[in-house]
């Protein structure tokens, strides 16, 4: 075989292979899309590169494949939503203890689905291993978390408190399966 030949033939495995590794990238990246949602575009913000972003979600990803999780049955299902129709009903008359009841339920849920909470006081890890499966309502938990620690320091008004419930109650649907074949939204 000609020294050109083998050239032409080096060229087309490179070629190749070049092809094949940016179909795998562009593959990767359209799946960590789809799976973080706005939670893909939050990464690539927070990280220097496309490349580190990634790394970062798939970190995500091996930690929460590690996690012992499961669904609620049907019956602690049931008492969660009484609790959270409780905390509703409470917010009438004490909207702070209440926005307070709704942190702590929503935690309590995450404990009983099986994400450590080892650190009360570590949130970026507990949004991290939500974001997997519900990256969707990641957004709607960090704002709650915001408005809850204002309300801690006596400074969230009923309007901020009523908006925190709510926020609280998109994860705390999405945690008990609500909209994934589970039980029709109450409250």
């Amino acid at each position: 075989m000609s020294s050109t030949a083998i050239a032409v033939i080096i060229i087309v495995v490179l070629v190749v292979v070049i092809a094949v590794l940016a179909v795998a990238q562009w593959r990767r990246t359209r799946e960590l899309r789809r799976r973080f949602g706005a939670e893909y575009d939050r990464a690539l913000a927070e990280q220097p590169s496309r490349r580190a972003a990634e790394r970062h979600l798939q970190a995500r990803q091996r930690r929460h494949a590690e996690l012992q999780l499961r669904e609620l049955d049907p019956q602690e299902r049931l008492r969660y939503l009484k609790q959270w129709e409780r905390t509703q009903a409470h917010f009438v008359e004490e909207p702070e203890a209440a926005t307070r009841e709704a942190d702590a339920l929503v935690t309590r849920v995450m404990t009983e689905r099986g994400y450590p909470i080892e650190d009360a006081d570590d949130f970026d890890t507990r949004v991290q291993d939500l974001s997997v499966e519900h990256a969707a309502t990641l957004d709607h938990y960090r704002e709650a978390h915001h408005i809850n620690q204002v309300n801690q320091r006596g400074q969230a008004s009923t309007e901020q408190l009523r908006q925190a419930l709510m926020h609280y109650r998109a994860l705390f649907a999405d945690l008990l399966g609500e909209g994934r074949g589970g039980r029709p939204a109450h409250g």
